[in-house]
């Protein structure tokens, strides 16, 4: 793929992007009208490589209210689940009509954060700003558990990749905990910044290794056997860092959305000057990142100017 695809999300602002784990050119974007404030929602199914831009909509679901996050399934090429500003958070078959196959509202505030078990494949957990968490089964109508430890919003959570009973949260508390699925407390706590904690990502081949950014514009990797200190401090970011995401394709390699408008790489291996690239592309806040698994070193993003960009990056391939 050459150069930089962009496919513009007409009325709906940016808020988080994931590439399929079973198609390699289909992506989902989770929007919101009005930048999330008020309004509507809308779940983008995107083919990349198609159409004259080299993007093509496949189909769109309409929400009631604004969409902050999507996961794809891990056992059905077919199914994605979304959280959304209402507290809801819906299960669409793509294959089906307009409505979600299932809709649960227990959150009581806005859904952050839905991510995939990726070991059992069988469940998915939430993070709301009602500061707690829930485990669900898509085929089961109400959460498995309710974790409610944090003390502010839960901006982020994600699964292990080696573990199918653990996984990690990030809040407005300044802390990251470790949590088990058996377990009624977290199993470890880490306070991550001196501000809040945006984002988190759990390195997919490390398994001790995961990553935090923070609204102190800094990204930092933490060894969770070592948590009274960060292994690095990566700084460049101008304004909150909103999310990061770690290479399917390298333990070093790191992607970071921020509020200053850019798209970061970062290779941790590099002492002295990690960042290795900056995306600035869009004008408004990027919120979402997501790497293929298919393409090595392609990268898409969404943000709140209404565009979604598709770019590989050179200086991360064959990065391993």
């Amino acid at each position: 793929m050459a150069g930089v695809l962009r496919f513009r999300t007409a009325g709906y602002n940016g808020y988080a992007i994931e590439y399929s784990p079973f198609f390699e050119n289909r992506i989902a974007c989770a929007t919101a009208a009005n930048f999330g404030i008020v309004g509507n929602g809308r779940l983008w199914l995107l083919g990349v490589g198609a159409g004259p831009d080299g993007m093509s909509v496949d189909r769109v679901y309409d929400t009631q209210d604004g969409l902050y996050d999507c996961a794809w399934s891990e056992a059905h090429e077919n199914q994605i689940v979304t959280s959304s500003g209402d507290g809801s958070i819906k299960l669409w078959d793509v294959t089906l009509s307009d409505f979600p196959v299932r809709n649960w509202s227990e959150h009581s505030r806005e859904v952050f954060s839905v991510k995939w078990n990726l070991v059992n494949k069988d469940t998915f957990v939430s993070g709301s700003w009602d500061q707690t968490i829930k485990l669900w089964k898509p085929e089961a109508p109400q959460s498995l558990m309710t974790w409610h430890e944090h003390t502010h919003c839960i901006y982020q959570t994600v699964w292990s990749p080696t573990s199918g009973e653990t996984f990690a949260s990030a809040s407005g508390d300044h802390t990251a905990k470790i949590w088990d699925v058996r377990q009624p407390r977290s199993a470890q706590t880490i306070r991550a910044h001196n501000a809040e904690v945006l984002a988190l990502d759990w390195n997919k081949y490390h398994p001790n290794m995961i990553v935090t950014g923070s609204v102190d514009h800094c990204i930092k990797t933490w060894d969770l056997r070592f948590p009274d200190r960060e292994v690095r401090l990566l700084q460049g970011h101008e304004y909150a860092v909103r999310r990061v995401k770690c290479s399917p394709h390298s333990g070093d390699i790191v992607v970071s959305a921020s509020y200053d408008m850019t798209m970061r790489v970062w290779d941790t291996a590099v002492p002295n000057r990690p960042m290795v690239h900056v995306h600035d592309l869009h004008t408004e806040f990027v919120l979402g990142i997501d790497m293929s698994m298919f393409f090595e070193g392609q990268i898409a993003t969404c943000a709140w100017d209404e565009q979604i960009t598709v770019t590989t990056v050179p200086a991360i391939i064959g990065k391993h």
